[in-house]
């Protein structure tokens, strides 16, 4: 099978042979493209996942591992780590989900996507194991499944990262902590950056429930760093380091921040700037290529992290925490892709997240008139979230991403909208109607805001690309890999 989302290729890749490798990752049990997401030690099963690593030589084994948790802001702490240990003249691979545009973004090294022969030669590699495996779980009573889709690419992560001899992984957590494919490392350091409420019905319905599954990355005696701020959720990581003797260092007793927001970024770009503090280091005006107080937190929680590294041997000058921070791409993180009018791309998809975003088009734009494009995901707090959005903007479009089963109606997105507001809404199919209205609607002035899920954000972008609203063009802001590719857009996780 052809797909169309093929991107350019290695002289030595044929588009037949990626292809043939996307069709066996998808074939596999994807819990990521799942309306009922099940959460149990039967279905993320660790033993699986060390038994296919057991297969590939265990190249867990040998790396040097951050491991990041957290309801919000892992990501981006990941990346900002990434870059700066990459600044410093380290070898990185960073490990990260979702990707927006092609299934390489997850394997990263020095911040380049993991080359196309590569992943097909990783997943040739992986069939006859995974075929073992399958015949092996078949054969058992009751009968189990073999590795799923993230326990394969977590896999594809750490092979490709061993073979490249990085100095350093940084590997984000998918879901929750405890049962992650990712829970079979050794890390150096573990780091929760936030906890606040999502995926209850895997993780719980109270912010410790959720901090106690976050919590299940910490392994005895491995120093633990903590963004955590909330009392209770706080006490249960503090809880769980006890029982697992390992050091505790926290935002607010052991390091602090302060933030200073760029102003009125509809008129060009701007960066803002970080102070930072803890009893062996201080850093004065760190400039963010991040946007907003949230991401100064993920940072901080970084420098945290930074520091242990250097307690541990790593040479991290400031030039390279400097250079690092303020050039680490990430983008649908506030992302500004287009001026006149003013076009922000964000993935928010939980109530913190979109508290974060607001707070944000409040401290550094001053455009009048607001737009907003939202679709989201089922399970979501949705009625919440729009509770936050609909007061902040003054025309509101509807729609739903076309690539996952997961998407949240429209229709039902205008009924929980009218019992909150009863203003008048717009509603659009799909992504490209959706665009269309913008283009038809928005003026040069206004400030246009896409956010509710990473699936949005990366059909949205696309649109973007291809017929852009205003300088400049989303070419001269995105990544190098700015292809459409809509079959891998297929299995981003459910966020």
């Amino acid at each position: 099978m052809e797909h169309s989302d093929t991107p350019p290729l290695d002289d030595a890749l044929t588009r037949r042979e990626r292809d043939r490798a996307l069709d066996f990752l998808y074939s596999r049990i994807d819990y990521e493209r799942s309306v009922n997401i099940p959460y149990g030690e039967r279905e993320f099963k660790l033993d699986r996942m060390r038994a296919l690593l057991a297969r590939l030589g265990n190249p867990q084994s040998g790396l040097k591992v951050v491991h990041v948790a957290g309801t919000k802001g892992k990501g981006s702490a990941s990346a900002m780590l990434a870059a700066v240990l990459t600044a410093a003249g380290y070898r990185t691979g960073l490990y990260s989900s979702p990707h927006l545009e092609r299934l390489e973004e997850r394997l990263a090294v020095d911040g380049q996507p993991c080359p196309g022969v590569e992943l097909v030669k990783l997943v040739d590699e992986l069939r006859p194991i995974a075929a073992g495996l399958d015949r092996q779980g078949a054969a058992s009573w009751p009968p189990e499944s073999g590795p799923t889709y993230f326990e394969l690419t977590t896999a594809m992560a750490l092979v490709h990262f061993a073979r490249r001899r990085v100095d350093a992984a940084v590997l984000e957590v998918g879901l929750g902590g405890r049962l992650d494919s990712t829970n079979v490392c050794q890390p150096c350091v573990s780091v929760i950056t936030s906890i606040s409420l999502d995926h209850m019905k895997q993780l719980g319905d109270t912010l410790v429930e959720i901090a106690r599954e976050k919590a299940g990355i910490i392994k005895p005696g491995v120093p633990v760093v903590s963004g955590v701020m909330d009392e209770a959720p706080r006490g249960a990581i503090e809880e769980v380091c006890r029982r697992q003797g390992s050091r505790l260092i926290q935002a607010g007793r052991d390091f602090a921040f302060s933030y200073r927001p760029p102003l009125h970024l509809e008129r060009g770009p701007g960066q803002g700037s970080l102070d930072y503090q803890s009893p062996r280091c201080r850093y004065d005006d760190l400039r963010m290529a991040l946007l907003g107080r949230h991401q100064a937190s993920n940072a901080a929680a970084g420098l945290a992290v930074l520091e242990e590294l250097e307690r541990q041997g790593f040479l991290l000058p400031e030039e390279a925490i400097r250079s690092g921070l303020a050039e680490v791409r990430w983008p649908a993180r506030v992302e500004v892709v287009g001026r006149r009018p003013t076009i922000v791309v964000d993935a928010a998809h939980n109530v913190a997240s979109i508290e974060a975003l607001l707070a944000t088009l409040d401290e550094s734009f001053s455009a009048c008139r607001r737009v907003l494009v939202f679709a989201t995901t089922q399970e979501k707090q949705v009625a919440e979230m729009l509770a936050l959005l609909l007061p902040r903007f003054d025309r509101v479009v509807f729609t739903r991403y076309q690539n996952n089963p997961r998407a949240f109606p429209p229709d039902e997105l205008v009924r929980l909208a009218g019992g909150l507001t009863g203003r008048p809404v717009h509603v659009c199919p799909d992504p490209a109607s959706a665009w269309d209205e913008v283009h038809r609607t928005a003026g040069v002035d206004d400030l246009v805001c896409i956010t509710g899920s990473f699936f949005i954000a990366s059909e949205m972008r696309r649109q973007l690309e291809r017929r852009p609203l205003g300088p400049p063009p989303l070419a001269a802001l995105a990544p190098a890999s700015t292809k459409a590719l809509p079959r891998d857009m297929q299995h981003l996780p459910g966020c």
